[in-house]
């Protein structure tokens, strides 16, 4: 954890006092249907030692004030294929790249 002014580095993303949580690029974010799930997906990959973390639903992607799941890109094969064997289905992935959001899936 580094500190730089009014701002917190913490493992990969930063959060700006006074701000939400900002997705760094290449960061992935997993929509599911319902919070039940999302909390279903977040426990079931942790319980696989991946580096997941629940982040607010980012404005540009939906008005909701629900979460999402955030991982690295480089991870999204095993993130997919846990939820996949749990059966846990995901609404929509996306990559945020170049300051926007790419939709995945």
């Amino acid at each position: 954890m580094h500190g730089l002014g009014k701002r917190v580095i913490m493992r990969g993303w930063t959060l700006r006092l006074g701000w939400w949580l900002v997705i760094d690029e290449g960061d992935c974010v997993a929509i599911f249907h319902s919070i039940h799930r999302v909390m279903k997906a977040e426990k079931v990959l942790k319980d696989q030692h991946l580096d997941v973390l629940l982040v607010p639903v980012p404005r540009s992607l939906s008005a909701d004030c629900g979460m999402v799941v955030r991982y690295p890109r480089q991870i999204q094969t095993d993130v997919l294929r846990t939820l996949a064997e749990a059966k846990i289905d995901v609404i929509e992935v996306w990559l945020r790249q170049d300051g926007k959001y790419l939709r995945q899936i």
